[in-house]
């Protein structure tokens, strides 16, 4: 099983375990997330997340961060080796939940499960379902069967 710990601002981290914890109904095994406090030192952030990511006791690990180029992104690249462990960013709920589900699989197919989680979990959504619509007369618009 792969460990996932999340890296984000503060609170985002712990928000997102409190979610996990609200869906799957009891803190998931092989998580933890940690919350990167305002003016604490990157080098303090890293040996937190050295100490958390020891305490998962997984062989593997997906890494998560909430933003690329900020501090936490930047204290996860010096975490991961790219062959135990793996490295995402851009954080959102999808993603940690797809995560999550598949961490089973092989870390290389983890990563890819969190990515598609993360692009599909995004979308516009319409206002009302197209069968809850007025119905258009054809002398206003004849391309009706388009939307």
């Amino acid at each position: 099983m792969n460990g996932i710990l999340v890296i984000a601002h503060a609170p985002i981290a712990s928000a997102m375990g409190q979610c996990m914890t609200h869906v799957f109904g009891a803190p998931p095994r092989c998580f933890a997330a940690l919350d990167v406090q305002p003016n604490v030192p990157p080098e303090e952030t890293l040996a937190q997340a050295r100490i958390v990511m020891q305490q998962l006791e997984c062989p593997t690990c997906l890494v998560i961060t909430d933003i690329f180029g900020a501090t936490p992104c930047n204290v996860a690249q010096k975490l991961v080796d790219g062959v135990h462990s793996k490295l995402v960013a851009g954080l959102n709920l999808p993603m940690l939940m797809r995560a999550l589900s598949y961490r089973h699989d092989s870390l290389d197919a983890l990563v890819a499960r969190a990515l598609a989680g993360a692009s599909q979990g995004v979308m516009q959504v319409a206002i009302t379902a197209p069968q809850n619509q007025p119905r258009r007369y054809h002398d206003q618009d004849q391309r009706d069967h388009q939307q």
